[in-house]
């Protein structure tokens, strides 16, 4: 039984195979209204919305993703700690077991049809998983700076995020630091900081503002949590079904907006065009939206204003 739904209220699912499921539900009926689905991206979680929403510009009354119009329903990834809960077997899982649970957690909730997937960054990548398990569930996919596989370099950074998250005696702050070099650009460095000092403490700028981000990520996120955050992301793949990315894609009944970020450093623009060049020689109809930063991957959360330029192009 499904526990009632009220707005910014974390809820749970339990799975027909024992797996639970928390999600916050936002906006209309979702019975009644057209479902959005937002997939979160790696240290975000299911609060879209609202007093600690960490996309607020996009989502709510009147606004891109609009609760007036549309039923909107985010899942925490299990394990991401924001409901309490912890996963130690996580290596086992991908992020095709992620998508499976949350394919079966909107059947549970009665919804037959998804209107549009959004997912941001790792969420991207559950977003193209939940389509290729169930090709005719989505009408409009939408992956927002991620991509349907790890690239060999997404494989050597969350190696790497590893290696530090193993080893490190301050895992969580060194490798936020280390993350924090891929989600931006160095013109976005040079741009904020320019080589500037920081009097008080007597470094660089830059050096005090990686030192703010792996202490806050220190104070609000579980090492364990982390760890299995950075194992999925590694672990995108919707060709592990058996068949090629032609194969799949052509399966694919949604209509597909692919929003790349021309600076982005940890999903490149350069895999995106490769997507949409196979789509395309497959016989695939596919939309490739291009955002223009400075700020590299983390535009989708720094430019509000071109996200929902492209957002409201989309859902109307």
């Amino acid at each position: 039984m499904v526990s009632q739904v009220n707005i910014n209220e974390l809820n749970l699912i339990q799975l027909s195979n024992g797996q639970d499921l928390s999600y916050q539900h936002f906006g209309c009926d979702y019975l009644t209204a057209p479902v959005v689905v937002i997939n979160h991206p790696l240290t975000a979680n299911s609060c879209v919305t609202g007093e600690n929403g960490w996309w607020n510009d996009i989502v709510g009354e009147n606004k891109a993703i609009d609760t007036n119009r549309f039923a909107v329903i985010v899942f925490n990834i299990p394990g991401n700690g924001y409901d309490g809960t912890l996963i130690e077997n996580y290596s086992n899982w991908h992020t095709g077991t992620i998508a499976g649970f949350f394919c079966a957690g909107l059947r549970q909730l009665g919804i037959t049809k998804i209107h549009a997937l959004i997912g941001g960054s790792i969420g991207s990548g559950i977003a193209w998983e939940m389509a290729a398990l169930s090709p005719n569930f989505i009408e409009h996919l939408i992956p927002i700076a991620g991509d349907w596989k790890s690239s060999d370099w997404m494989i050597a950074t969350t190696y790497i995020q590893n290696q530090i998250l193993e080893s490190n005696p301050k895992p969580l702050e060194i490798a936020r630091m280390h993350a924090m070099m891929c989600y931006r650009t160095p013109q976005s460095f040079k741009l904020r900081f320019n080589r500037s000092i920081n009097k008080e403490l007597n470094i660089y700028n830059v050096e005090s503002w990686l030192l703010y981000h792996g202490n806050k990520l220190k104070d609000r996120f579980h090492l364990q949590a982390y760890k299995t955050m950075n194992h999925l992301l590694g672990k995108i793949d919707i060709c592990r079904n058996g068949k090629s990315f032609e194969e799949n894609i052509q399966n694919i009944q949604s209509e597909i907006h692919i929003v790349s970020i021309d600076s982005d450093l940890f999903f490149p623009l350069s895999e995106d065009l490769e997507t949409v060049a196979l789509a395309k020689n497959a016989g695939v109809n596919i939309h490739h939206h291009l955002i223009t930063s400075d700020f590299g991957h983390d535009a989708f959360l720094m430019e509000p204003k071109k996200v929902k330029e492209i957002l409201t192009l989309i859902l109307e």
